[in-house]
């Protein structure tokens, strides 16, 4: 993948599709530069369905619940707080690095409690125009609530 276009100097960007896990009627597009960190894209994802990016995360090459954890490589938050972990940076690993060409894809694992999983896909290239990047392209679907709203608990008093 070219970084750079030379002749216009505008660096290269990946566009992702981000779909909710099993629900790929619901999804965002997002054009982030190339060089941006995987932290950088976590941060977009999250944004892009209305998140709070409050939660360690982590990119991961299983692309099912019962080999994402054991596939590598693996990308967490973890690897640069400094808590055991035998994967790779976020911060330090780009998204071209991880995900370097159309077709390839990891699942993103945002709040291990709630377990908020998602499928990211790179669908396609280009170059940075004027503006602000990430940038949200395209999005399908209602993001549902990150904290859903509990029913109230009935007094057995009352």
């Amino acid at each position: 993948m070219r970084k750079r276009d030379e002749s216009r100097g505008r660096a290269g960007t990946q566009i992702v599709r981000v779909s909710l896990w099993g629900r790929k009627s619901i999804y965002r597009d997002i054009e982030i530069v190339s060089t941006k960190s995987l932290y950088d894209l976590a941060g977009a994802i999250v944004r892009a369905f209305g998140f709070d990016f409050d939660h360690p995360f982590g990119f991961y090459s299983g692309m099912n619940r019962g080999t994402m954890m054991r596939q590598h490589p693996q990308y967490e938050l973890f690897a640069d707080i400094g808590e055991d972990s035998e994967a790779r940076s976020v911060k330090q690993t780009t998204i071209a690095e991880a995900l370097p060409q159309i077709g390839c894809a990891l699942a993103f694992l945002f709040d291990y409690g709630d377990e908020w999983l998602f499928r990211v896909e790179v669908i396609g290239t280009g170059y940075a125009e004027k503006g602000r990047y990430p940038k949200v392209i395209a999005k399908k679907g209602d993001a549902p609530p990150q904290y859903p709203e509990e029913p109230d608990l009935v007094d057995e008093d009352e």
